[in-house]
């Protein structure tokens, strides 16, 4: 108990080192336990799940719970993002900087595939209705925001791991 309190992104990068080897989900929280609370240690390892923290069922165990490992090129992403970012911002900050990142890129993404749907039946219900230009030229336009959001699709999941 006489520990100082990590910091969200200190728990995080706790978490993913740990499972670096391959840990269980009660050792983390007997591990982070008197330096955190239960909450805080489940929002780390959530937060891990973003750097490549994964479960393998197949080791799930009745007492210790799930078993977490890490894919350790994200992990190595993860360390040399925390350290470039870290200088520039507070420690604190790094973690809800990247969450916006990834949700910000989600919602781009969901427009554009949403954006592609409407063009696309907006198009098919104007060949319906006789309007063969119109409809024509939607589908046009939903074929290539497909192909961008194709293109942002690949960039984001080569950018993201």
């Amino acid at each position: 108990m006489n520990a100082p309190p990590f910091s969200p992104l200190e728990l995080t990068d706790r978490v993913l080192t740990m499972a670096k080897t391959g840990v269980y989900r009660q050792s983390v929280f007997e591990a982070l336990g008197p330096v955190a609370t239960r909450q805080q240690i489940r929002d780390a390892i959530a937060q891990a799940k973003q750097f490549g923290l994964y479960t393998v069922s197949a080791l799930r165990d009745e007492e210790l719970g799930t078993y977490y490992q890490v894919e350790p090129a994200r992990y190595e992403s993860f360390q040399a993002a925390a350290k470039t970012l870290a200088t520039g911002s507070p420690p604190d900050n790094l973690a809800e900087q990247v969450v916006a990142t990834h949700g910000a890129l989600r919602a781009m993404l969901s427009a554009v595939a949403a954006s592609t749907l409407g063009l696309g039946l907006l198009g098919g219900w104007c060949l319906l209705d006789g309007h063969t230009q119109l409809g024509r030229g939607l589908w046009l336009g939903a074929v290539v925001a497909g192909g961008l959001w194709s293109v942002q699709r690949w960039i984001a999941r080569r950018a993201l791991g």
